[in-house]
């Protein structure tokens, strides 16, 4: 095994929050070095510079790590999960593949057991955050209109999304209903930002954005982090962390690009992993004093986990739609994100609105789903389905439950011998009884909007974007595995900075919060300089 110097901080992991972290951290002067086990992207071989941009969808840019099979990738088994885990590895991580969706979580996420008695109160609240969720929207560069009366007050740098073709359908239908829209915030350009050029809508946003309108943090943190002096080591896979005879982090043991087991010591570890890939290394770092994983005396390491189960519907307008026009989502509603007994259920979801579908996923998908016929129809009624799709997406907010959880698999290895995450995950009733209620709105807003051959995904199987809660935040080290800052209550120069910390998952796509997170962590290690060594 080869050592290097060591380091004053080892983050692993180079997406959302690693890039962040990095970032803010970086006027410290310390040195500090991010190993990710992907590459650097190269926007060139993105899909959306070819015309076989779907079929790539498929394979080789598929959002799933088991489907899509990279050398960068680890295998994942969610045989045992209705929702399938979709990830990214790379220098940007997942924020690659994300649709640039940007909500935040409501103040009242964070207080979810002192106002409806379930799950547990963040030990941080929205105001906490305010000043990290401003600086990550202006670092991401995020499109929005500022004074939505449901949702956070937000001051985004740039101009909305045009609403195109389908947003004036979606919010006619809408108005019709007398139920909250508003033009969501996205992470795409509207106008040449940073260094960024506008959307021209190339193509759909997912997976990849080759003209860089798309914010992700290798065109966005990473430039700025590098040129302020942090080290970015790509192709290296973390195998474990090691500790020390005073039970702190060490280092960790990861596999270069050679394939080389390499040692790199560490005075302070950081894991920016995702709700998966951190409780998967925390756990695979089982030793004599450590021996059921790494900061888990607690034993909720990998416990908890919460995806957001997504209930689709969709129809077919007579008026042309934006198809795969970017970016996907361009109106949100809250209408139904807050608690209303009367539902039938606590807590709520947020309504996403699709633009539409590119023409090879609308064959396909109408096909399997027996709407589009084989033989002398098939060409006209392709052509009345193809442009003219609307789609309602229910966001519901996952209450964490401990049996939904992430263990490390007793068979299955990556390229390098380490145990692949195995998913044992199930919808609660719940969370059930949430996306029949959205679906029945769904179903109303369509036929306000006039659709027809009205079809559903409940959920949507290839939905598990959303990794949180398997290393949650909170005060009491018996209930949680970091402290209100992202300290392991167990080991005191380990910190967690991803979607894991999540008490709770709120009705909302994570990223804007994840990362203003990542900003507050940051901010307190630099408060807090003095002791991180101790």
């Amino acid at each position: 095994m080869n050592k290097s110097d060591p380091v004053d901080v080892l983050i692993i992991g180079a997406g959302a929050s690693g890039a962040a972290v990095a970032w803010s951290l970086a006027e410290t002067r310390m040195h500090i070095l991010c190993l990710d086990q992907g590459g650097w992207m190269k926007p060139s071989e993105y899909p959306s510079t070819g015309r076989d941009w779907e079929a790539k969808f498929y394979g080789e840019w598929s959002t799933s790590p088991n489907v899509r099979a990279r050398p960068e990738d680890y295998p994942i088994n969610d045989d045992n999960s209705p929702i399938k885990v979709v990830n990214f590895n790379g220098v940007g991580g997942s924020t690659v593949m994300y649709t640039a969706h940007w909500p935040r979580l409501h103040p009242s996420d964070f207080k979810v057991k002192t106002l409806d008695g379930v799950a547990e109160d963040w030990p941080i609240d929205y105001d906490t955050l305010v000043p990290f969720f401003e600086e990550n929207d202006r670092m991401m560069g995020v499109s929005g209109l500022s004074g939505d009366p449901l949702s956070p007050l937000t001051h985004p740098p740039m101009p909305p999304q045009p609403l195109g073709l389908s947003g004036p359908l979606i919010a006619k239908a809408m108005n019709k209903l007398g139920w909250h829209w508003w033009p969501s915030d996205t992470t795409v350009a509207t106008m040449d930002y940073e260094g960024r050029a506008r959307c021209i809508n190339l193509g759909h946003c997912t997976p990849a954005c080759a003209q860089g309108a798309k914010a992700s943090t290798d065109i966005t943190y990473w430039p700025q982090a590098i040129r302020a002096g942090v080290e970015l080591k790509t192709h290296c896979r973390v195998r474990e962390i090691l500790t020390n005879e005073h039970g702190m982090a060490s280092g960790v043991v990861y596999y270069d690009k050679d394939g080389i087991e390499q040692f790199q010591p560490a005075e302070v570890v950081i894991i920016a992993c995702n709700g998966v890939g951190t409780p998967r290394l925390l756990l695979n770092s089982a030793s004599g004093r450590f021996p059921n994983g790494l900061a888990n005396s607690s034993g909720l390491v990998g416990k908890n986990l919460m995806f957001h189960p997504y209930a689709q519907i969709y129809g077919f307008v007579k008026e042309p739609t934006d198809s795969n026009r970017a970016p996907p989502t361009c109106l949100w509603s809250k209408e139904f994100y807050d608690t209303d007994l009367s539902r039938g259920f606590v807590r709520g979801y947020g309504i996403q609105f699709g633009r539409g579908a590119g023409p090879v996923f609308e064959a396909v998908a109408s096909e399997q789903k027996g709407i589009l016929p084989w033989g002398a129809d098939h060409h006209r009624v392709f052509r009345r389905l193809n442009g003219h799709r609307l789609a309602v997406s229910a966001i519901c907010e996952d209450l964490p439950e401990e049996h939904n959880r992430v263990t490390l698999d007793p068979v299955l290895k990556d390229s390098h011998g380490i145990p692949a995450p195995k998913i044992d995950y199930t919808i609660s009733a719940n969370s059930r009884k949430m996306m029949e209620h959205g679906l029945a709105r769904g179903k109303e807003i369509l036929e306000a909007a006039g659709a027809t051959d009205i079809c559903t995904n409940n959920p949507i199987p290839w939905g598990g974007w959303h990794l949180l809660g398997t290393a949650r935040m909170g005060t009491d080290p018996a209930r949680s595995v970091v402290n209100e800052w992202g300290r392991s209550h167990d080991v005191k120069n380990l910190f967690i900075v991803d979607g894991s910390v999540f008490v709770t998952s709120g009705g909302v796509n994570p990223t804007s919060t994840i990362q203003a997170i990542a900003l507050y962590v940051a901010d307190q290690m630099k408060q807090r300089l003095a002791n991180l060594f101790d």
